[in-house]
This record gives C-alpha cells, sequence and structure tokens, in this order.
C-alpha cells in the first residue's frame, strides 16, 4: 500500500488490506477510544463467576455454575459489576452516568 486514500468499498479489499489498515491499541488506548465513560454488558456464567471471584466476595450468594449472570464491563475489561439480568446491569450502568452498550 503506497499511502494514498483506498476508494474501493470495503467488501473489496483484500484480508490483508484491511489487516494493514487496522491500527492497532493498547488497552489504554481502546479505554479512551470510547471515553472514560462508555462500559459493555454481556453474559457470562455463574461458573465464570466461581472461577474468578474469591469465595468470601460471594458467599451467601446462590450462584448456580449454569446461571447467566450479566456483567458490567470497562472498555479495558475491567469488571465493574454483575447482575442477575441484563436490564438491571444496563440500569446500573446508567445509575453510575455510564454509557452502557452491549456485546454479543
Amino acid at each position: 500500500m503506497d499511502g494514498r486514500l483506498n476508494r474501493r468499498p470495503f467488501e473489496a479489499l483484500s484480508l490483508m488490506e484491511v489487516v494493514m489498515m487496522t491500527p492497532i491499541l493498547s488497552t489504554e488506548a481502546f479505554a479512551a477510544l470510547g471515553g472514560p465513560n462508555l462500559v459493555y454488558v454481556r453474559p457470562v456464567s455463574g461458573a465464570e463467576i466461581l472461577a474468578s471471584v474469591p469465595t468470601a466476595q460471594i458467599q451467601g450468594f446462590e450462584l448456580s455454575p449454569e446461571q447467566t449472570l450479566y456483567a458490567v464491563h470497562r472498555a479495558d475489561g475491567e469488571r465493574l459489576a454483575v447482575m442477575t439480568d441484563r436490564d438491571s446491569a444496563v440500569a446500573a450502568a446508567l445509575a453510575h452516568e455510564l454509557a452502557p452498550v452491549s456485546v454479543h
């Protein structure tokens, strides 16, 4: 690629051209991309939470490994909260003046 603007439609580009045009972002740069208030909501399994959270923090909660929960994450991947349903996760983000987006 010679640095000239490529005016071909995206579908006409080769995989190598797309890879070469894609910037490599650090975790910090990616987090800053959407601003500090951008968070994403994604489904997580109870097993994932049980494996990643110290037992003392989840004592008293009934949690099965098969259960689907919804986690709120910063753009850099840091998990901020885990809720029992998607609506509650979005509401919690909005209540803290964050801008939630869904990840499928």
